[in-house]
């Protein structure tokens, strides 16, 4: 309370200054009056541990700004109240209404370039506005007129505005127990009652003193009267232009919103709660309208009160309902010493709170260039803040904000990797002559896997990387899994390019396309409907192995080379094999035995006992390991002339994987046992085999690496 209460008579007197000294008690009172609606509705109904909601400086820089433009556009006294009950009233409804339709979550991820643009200019606003009262300059002078006519800078404000600044910038260094607002309205009030001791002793006199706040009414008529002010004014006056209430409402709704869920934010990250952001906004909405509805001047949650209220052992949120408490008792015991505070020391110390608000680390975003955009709306928004309006400063920023997202979306890569063909394989274990084919005739396959966005602003980059591989390329493969997002337009340039491939008999292919993007968009669903699938052009595969094994089939047809799916390979004809000698094969033949396998039947599974090297005479087998979620992870596929089981055949240990058929499938293995009896009588028979087993692993390990430096390559 003793934070909050102090800053919140400035913010008051703030807002209603402008409308002559007499009104500095009022702002004074409404000012209390927020602390107290706030810390009790506030607190009960947002619910966040520890936070302390009171009058703030968005909300001061909003309603005096509006105040002084409704005065120097000759607006009369009432109708400038009535427009701040009507702006403040709206104001708060509308942030019942966030958070009620869940825009808590949605306003925090307000870009921080805004969100620093606004709390630098709101404080520049709050140092400007507090200049005149620190001064005491005449009554709707131009500040830049009045700092040059020293002349008429009274002394004793000066002078007592000086050791408030001078107080709240020393004390941090002697204590940092005692809040800087508190020393520095302690140091302000001492040198005021000095110089009136001292000096000037018309300072001691209260009635038409405008050096102080003043008398302030507090008692049941005066409370009574300004709670029904407005509504009586609303029966005499007509209503102001909409223009000066509708925008300046959604302004401070939304000000009011973001400083709140800022502080909740910081708040979080120091005690390790979560708030409700929603609930909270619907609480500081109720607050700020229990606070317009008895005279009381809008607010947030604050950060200082709510660091100190930490401090200080602060648990829960009622230690927020408490300081709503203490405010009511001190409006109702200390208005008679309120009333002697000095304007500007008030004046001093929000002048020191709006520097302080001023993101002066912004500077360094100067020293770089590529942060200096992201400085360029910080100070647009700044700018437009001071000059237009807080309304206008946030649609400016907002759209300067999406602009540089734009530009950084536009010139970042939609092209992950570019690959080819001869480089890049599918998991199927070829024999080596099908693999030199494979590297032979591959590089007419180009494969792009995406990444990022793929919308208007990167249409062209993309089309541009791709055209030139459209006049060689016999397939183009499309990857989407890194693709986040997808517009219309992407759509039609990627439909463009197939139509180019079918002129020259080329495919298009797409895999891995997503069912969900993180936006919840089916893009699966969507490229059939934008028409990308209407004929045989263009291929889908769920899978990329899926699309690589599909085009490689496609390329050895192509170059001739067509291999007997049906027929059984005999032993002699395995790769493996080749070099062994006449005695050798018939003493490996004398231990081998064949096994024939129906599609999807189990040829082995993991940790199963392993002890024979498996030869594909015809069909396929696909190997697979499980995972913990019941799901499987596909491997690798041999086709026929391939061979498998070669770990379990060497150490005699347990399979590391499962084996299906994928189609009829006939199997000649050559069983441990039976190859170590053969051994026995002929030792160079095992030389020969395990040489042959060993040159062939380290083959496959050879092709492996390539495959994973073509895959770490990043264009």
């Amino acid at each position: 309370m003793l934070v909050a209460l102090p800053s919140a008579i400035a913010f008051g007197v703030t807002i209603f200054a402008p409308l002559g000294s007499d009104f500095g008690a009022k702002g004074a009172l409404a000012g209390m009056l927020g602390v107290a609606a706030l810390g009790l509705v506030a607190a009960i109904f947002g619910g966040t541990q520890r936070l302390i909601s009171a009058p703030c400086a968005p909300a001061a820089a909003v309603l005096s700004a509006l105040t002084i433009q409704m005065t120097q556009q000759g607006f009369g006294v009432g109708s400038v109240v009535l427009t701040l009950f009507l702006v403040t009233l709206i104001g708060s409804i509308t942030q019942i209404a966030f958070g009620l339709l869940r825009f808590g979550e949605l306003i925090k991820f307000m870009p921080f370039p805004v969100v620093s643009g606004y709390l630098s200019g709101v404080g520049l606003i709050i140092v400007l506005s507090q200049l005149p009262k620190w001064l005491a300059l005449p009554s709707g002078m131009d500040l830049w007129q009045g700092l040059q006519s020293m002349d008429l800078w009274q002394a004793p404000s000066v002078l007592v505005g000086a050791v408030t600044a001078l107080t709240m910038a020393v004390s941090p260094r002697v204590t940092k127990r005692v809040p800087v607002i508190i020393t520095g309205l302690i140091g302000g009030i001492c040198s005021y009652w000095l110089l009136a001791f001292t000096v000037w002793p018309e300072l001691r006199i209260l009635q038409g003193n405008t050096f102080i706040i003043g008398p302030l009414a507090v008692n049941s008529e005066g409370f009574l009267e300004s709670l029904l002010a407005p509504f009586h004014t609303l029966g005499k006056l007509s209503l102001p232009p909409w223009s000066h209430i509708l925008m300046p409402a959604m302004t401070l709704a939304v000000l009011l919103s973001i400083d709140t869920l800022k502080t909740c934010v910081v708040l979080d990250a120091m005690t390790g709660t979560r708030h409700d952001s929603n609930k909270e906004l619907i609480g500081q909405g109720l607050g700020n309208l229990a606070s317009s509805l008895i005279g009381g001047a809008p607010g947030a949650g604050t950060m200082g009160a709510t660091l100190v209220n930490k401090a200080s052992g602060g648990a829960t949120h009622l230690s927020g309902v408490f300081q709503g408490l203490w405010s009511l008792l001190a409006i109702l015991l200390l208005t008679s010493l309120i009333a002697w505070v000095p304007v500007s020391a008030l004046a001093a110390l929000l002048a020191v709170i709006g520097f302080r608000m001023i993101d002066w680390h912004s500077l360094r975003l100067l020293r770089a260039k590529d942060t200096l955009l992201d400085f360029v709306v910080i100070a647009a928004v700044v700018i437009v803040a001071n000059t237009v309006s807080l309304i206008a400063a946030s649609v400016v920023g907002v759209f300067m904000a999406i602009m540089l997202f734009l530009r950084e979306q536009i010139h970042a890569s939609t092209i992950r990797r570019k690959s080819y063909g001869n480089k890049v394989f599918s998991s199927r274990v070829r024999s080596q002559r099908e693999r030199e084919l494979l590297i032979e005739s591959g590089g007419h396959t180009v494969i792009f896997e995406l990444q990022g966005s793929l919308f208007f602003g990167t249409t062209d980059q993309l089309f541009t990387a791709i055209e030139p591989e459209l006049s060689h390329a016999r397939f183009v493969v499309l990857d989407f899994v890194h693709v986040q997002s997808m517009d219309m337009t992407a759509g039609h340039m990627i439909e463009r390019i197939r139509n180019m491939l079918a002129e020259q008999n080329s495919k298009l292919v797409l895999t891995r396309v997503p069912e969900r993007l993180p936006s919840g968009r089916d893009l699966r669903s969507y490229i059939d409907h934008i028409g990308l699938l209407s004929d045989s052009t263009a291929i889908l595969f769920d899978e990329f192995d899926s699309a690589m094994d599909w085009i490689e089939e496609q390329t050895l047809l192509f170059v001739g080379h067509a291999p007997l799916l049906h027929d059984g390979l005999p032993l002699r004809k395995f790769e493996l094999l080749h070099g062994l000698s006449e005695q050798e094969f018939k003493a490996l033949e004398g231990c081998a035995r064949s096994h024939l396998y129906q599609e999807g039947e189990l040829v082995f599974a993991a940790n199963s006992d392993g002890h024979e090297l498996m030869l594909i005479s015809r069909g396929e087998v696909k190997v697979s390991l499980d995972l913990a979620d019941g799901k499987s992870l596909y491997l690798t596929t041999f086709g026929r002339g391939q061979f498998f089981g070669e770990m379990s055949f060497l150490d005699g240990r347990k399979h590391s994987a499962n084996v299906h058929a994928t189609r009829e499938t006939e199997l000649i293995s050559i069983d441990r046992r039976d190859f170590a009896a053969v051994v026995a009588s002929d030792p160079m028979v095992s030389a020969s085999v395990m040489r042959a087993i060993a040159l062939a692993i380290a083959d496959r390990l050879r092709h492996a690496n390539a495959e994973m430096r073509e895959l770490r390559r990043v264009v």
